[in-house]
């Protein structure tokens, strides 16, 4: 329909208005010429009559010289040589006027019997084609309706069919199988006695609260991890992250690596004060042995340091990469030949596809977590509070975002600014839909918000 029918309608269309256009144009110019016809026919007539006229007060001014005695000769010649020329002007302004306005006769009785009608007539012939051309798109049409109407209703069939075959309970079955999360609920919580310290005479009990307190943090790694997998009422779950953070800009993995040097450091310190809580209850059990048995102290006592060296090993492995991060970022930080905020850097930046390749949603923008109840699932099923706009930029260029973590653009897109360059030739955006992710910096022109200088920036 839209080839054999709609195309052919829209060219033909074209060509009938041009050959509409050239038939009133010829019309134009027929009468043009018959007015300049009427024009030349009108000045012959009107210098006839201004002759004829002049002829007439040269024959009154000879009759009256002729008549008057008092008049010599040569003024009466004079007067008759006058009245001579006059009448020859008129005669000639006459054959002039006559030949003028029979020519004017004939191409006004051509004009109006021949050109115009004809010109009529090619407009109405014009007009009859069109009238067929419709009728024959109009035949196009009914014919390619009639084609698909089969083809439609065997659609149609084909959909009531398949809403007769909806099966309710199967389909809440595949959403259960697909978003289950495979993790059984927490089991009841065991009653710590506090007060076996007091009475008791073995030290079975002694090392209790330490197991608990690691089945307590077990529970909440669990709770963390089936967390993740309820994404069908919150976040749809992201890949897999590398250990070092390597798929991520250089300030957000410098971010990371420091987050995570933080959390290590403090578990570090919850090793050591444990051990230093364990050599002194060895310490008791040994100047009183009716207390508790020093030797069941050891097994824990061996795991504790054993976590420690491994804690070390963590802390010093993120720290070397920590080192090489900050390394790159000052190297950047002083190719920037510009500290204004609202600077374009040059073209001469990194490309994004040798960069990162990981969502930028995935960064924490939450504040640090703290220690809760792991029954407390309140949050499990909320998102994260977006972070706050601090100004808008256009896009200069283009920009696929094929890479995981980036954000298409397409040229003159206006995006929100949610975070600025940190050095690392990449400023962080989200469209009006909500969608973020990171943008190059040289692609887009910013422009920040007048308030936005003193705001905190979330990451």
């Amino acid at each position: 329909m839209g080839h054999r029918v709609y195309g052919e309608l829209m060219r033909y269309s074209h060509d009938l208005k041009t050959e509409r256009k050239m038939h009133l144009q010829e019309g134009r110019k027929a009468q043009q010429y018959l007015d300049m016809c009427w024009k030349q026919m009108d000045n012959s007539k009107k210098k006839f009559e201004r002759e004829c006229r002049e002829a007439e007060k040269a024959q009154q001014s000879y009759e009256r010289l002729d008549n008057d005695t008092n008049a010599t000769k040569a003024d009466v010649e004079k007067a008759k040589q006058q009245l001579n020329l006059r009448t020859h002007m008129a005669d000639e302004n006459k054959n002039e006027y006559a030949a003028q306005l029979q020519n004017f006769n004939g191409e006004q009785h051509k004009h109006y019997y021949i050109v115009i009608p004809q010109i009529y007539k090619q407009l109405q012939e014009m007009d009859e084609r069109r009238t067929i051309k419709l009728s024959e798109c109009y035949k196009g049409f009914a014919d390619s309706e009639r084609k698909v109407i089969p083809i439609i209703s065997k659609c149609l069939e084909g959909m009531i069919l398949a809403a007769k075959s909806v099966d309710e309970h199967r389909d809440s079955q595949l959403v259960i199988d697909c978003f289950k999360s495979g993790f059984e609920p927490p089991g009841d919580f065991p009653f710590e006695d506090y007060s076996q310290n007091i009475y008791r005479t073995i030290s079975d009990g002694t090392i209790s609260t330490p197991k608990q307190e690691g089945m307590r943090i077990d529970s909440k790694t669990t709770v963390g991890k089936a967390k993740g997998k309820l994404w069908l009422f919150g976040k749809k779950p992201k890949g897999p992250a590398l250990e070092d953070f390597s798929h991520l800009p250089p300030e957000q993995r410098r971010k990371k690596l420091q987050q995570r040097i933080d959390e290590l450091n403090r578990e570090l310190q919850k090793e050591t004060d444990q051990k230093d809580a364990l050599i002194k209850m060895k310490d008791v059990y040994e100047k009183n042995p009716q207390m508790g048995d020093p030797s069941s102290l050891q097994p824990k006592l061996t795991e504790t340091m054993s976590n420690m060296d491994r804690l070390r090993m963590e802390i010093h492995k993120n720290e070397a990469w920590l080192s090489e991060v900050e390394g790159k970022v000052a190297a950047r930080s002083d190719r920037r030949h510009s500290s204004d905020i609202n600077h374009l850097v040059t073209q001469g930046r990194e490309s994004p596809e040798g960069s990162y390749t990981d969502d930028a949603n995935q960064e924490v923008r939450s504040p640090p977590q703290q220690h809760t109840h792991p029954n407390e699932f309140d949050d499990e099923f909320e998102d994260d509070d977006p972070l706050p706009a601090i100004g808008h930029c256009k896009a200069i260029y283009p920009f696929d975002g094929h890479n995981e973590g980036t954000l298409a653009m397409k040229e003159g897109e206006i995006l929100y600014i949610i975070e600025e360059d940190k050095g690392d030739g990449w400023t962080r955006a989200r469209r009006h839909n909500g969608e973020e992710g990171y943008v190059p910096t040289s692609y887009i022109d910013v422009t920040l918000e007048k308030n936005s200088k003193g705001a905190v920036t979330y990451i």
